[in-house]
């Protein structure tokens, strides 16, 4: 594990929700509420959540100002990463609940989602930023490809998203030009 779990999670959700909008077929996959209900489950969201078109308006918003976030150098985000959290009056605090162990939050019970993603994004980021580790906030390398993502592999290696397909387009292609190579040679 790069960082602590939470921070993990909270990045990887970020990514998610960023890539909604950055899929290669130009479908927005966060439209209705009823896909805004399936991320708050994947992710497991214990806050409130009204279910409605204002909240899905809401973190729709949200998801513009975090892909930000990818598009900045490691100082740009630190500014960001600040503003949101000074928006949001977040005070960290410890807490545990349902089969969580300690962790991080920053947002007053009861607060819109929109908040407590953008908030729990910015805590995320902010362990990246101070570890130093910026590198690992990466664009895709997919061909065609805008999607984000999150690095966490132990040797920053990852390069591909996880939303089109990316990695997998790129082996078969290079697949196919050492078949190619091995044809012609």
């Amino acid at each position: 594990m790069v960082f602590a779990r939470d921070t993990e999670a909270n990045l990887l959700a970020a990514a998610e929700l960023v890539n909604t909008a950055l899929r290669r077929d130009g479908h927005d996959a966060l439209t209705t509420p009823a896909e805004l209900d399936a991320f708050y489950v994947r992710w497991g969201y214990s806050v409130r959540h009204d279910g409605d078109d204002a909240e899905l308006a809401e973190v729709r918003a949200a998801r513009t100002r975090l892909q930000r976030l990818w598009g900045v150098d490691r100082d740009e985000a630190a500014g960001l990463v600040n503003a949101i959290l000074r928006e949001a009056d977040a005070v960290p605090f410890l807490t545990r609940h349902d089969a969580l162990d300690w962790h991080l939050h920053a947002t007053a019970p009861g607060a819109p989602l929109a908040t407590v993603v953008l908030v729990e994004t910015a805590m995320g980021v902010a362990d990246v930023v101070r570890s130093d580790e910026y590198a690992r906030m990466k664009r895709c390398e997919g061909d065609d490809c805008d999607a984000v993502l999150v690095d966490l592999s132990r040797n920053r290696s990852k390069r591909f998203c996880d939303v089109n397909n990316c990695g997998n387009r790129a082996n078969v292609a290079a697949y196919r030009a050492r078949r190619a190579d091995a044809q012609t040679g």
